[in-house]
C-alpha cells in the first residue's frame, strides 16, 4: 500500500487530534526566559498551589508556568544553577521573572536580586 493511500484512510480530525496530542506531550526543554530573580520567604503560609511554604525548599513562584514545572535557574554572573519546582505565583514586581526561596537563591549565590536565565526542564511527578 502506498503512503498516499494510507493518508487518505486517516480522517483529518483524527490526524489533527494525533498531532495535537503529540505536540502537547513533548517535554518542555527548549523554553527559556531571562531577567531578574528575587528572593522571597514566608514560612508556614500557603502557596498558590496549596502547599505549605518553606524557605528551605527548592521551590519558586512564576507568573505563568504550570505548578509542578521544573526549572533550571542559572545565575548569569556566576554560572551557578539550581533546579526548582514551581509551586506559587509571582513575582508581582515589574521587571522580575521568578521568586526563589532563600534555599534556591543561596544555591545560585544570591541574597537579593540576580540576573538569571530560566530553562524549563519538564514536570515533576
Amino acid at each position: 500500500m502506498s503512503r498516499g493511500i494510507i493518508l487518505k484512510l486517516v480522517s483529518p480530525a483524527l490526524l489533527a487530534s494525533a498531532l495535537l496530542y503529540s505536540t502537547a506531550s513533548l517535554p518542555m526543554t527548549l523554553a527559556q526566559e531571562s531577567g531578574i530573580a528575587s528572593v522571597y520567604a514566608y514560612s508556614g503560609e500557603e502557596t498558590a498551589n496549596g502547599e505549605t511554604a518553606s524557605p528551605d525548599s527548592f521551590t519558586a513562584a512564576h507568573r505563568t508556568l504550570p505548578f509542578g514545572t521544573l526549572v533550571r535557574v542559572t545565575n548569569d554572573l556566576t554560572g551557578s544553577w539550581v533546579v526548582v519546582r514551581i509551586n506559587d505565583r509571582g513575582p508581582f514586581v515589574d521587571g522580575r521573572i521568578i521568586d526563589l526561596t532563600p534555599a534556591g537563591a543561596d544555591a545560585i549565590g544570591s541574597d537579593g536580586l540576580a540576573h538569571v536565565s530560566l530553562q524549563v526542564l519538564g514536570r515533576s511527578g
